[in-house]
């Protein structure tokens, strides 16, 4: 009975001790709650030709407020990520209100989601420039 109990002692100072798996399983689930960030946004000259073709002069321009945001501001806000992307190309498509003020934006729904997509990315490209 005493080699028993001093062996299930033993077992669970080792199970104890062997901390490396809990940590291994915690840091998988920080890296699945922190989102991956998107690939570099890089010089995308098709978002730039989908903007330029597009009525989105009308209400923004690069570097000054015009009725919607600068594109620079924009950029400053959103982090390039994949979640960001995918949200405000559906700010595009559907349209939008609340977050630069109390003017809505026009909703384009004859935009596609990868239109949309690339015009964003090339908006978030503007941030370091």
């Amino acid at each position: 009975m005493k080699k028993m109990f001093v062996m299930l002692v033993f077992a669970f100072f080792v199970f104890a001790c062997n901390s490396d798996g809990d940590k291994k399983v915690e840091e998988k689930i920080d890296s699945l709650k922190t989102e991956t960030p998107a690939p570099p946004v890089q010089n995308n000259e098709r978002g730039l030709e989908l903007v330029a073709q597009s009525d989105c002069t009308t209400c923004h321009k690069i570097n000054e407020k015009n009725i919607g945001p600068a594109y620079a501001d924009v950029a400053k806000k959103y982090e390039a990520t994949e979640a960001n992307i995918d949200s405000l190309a559906s700010k595009v498509i559907n349209g939008g209100q609340g977050v630069w003020g109390s003017v809505p934006m026009t909703p384009h729904p004859d935009v596609s989601r990868e239109d949309a997509r690339e015009m964003i990315k090339y908006v978030l490209s503007l941030k370091n420039q």
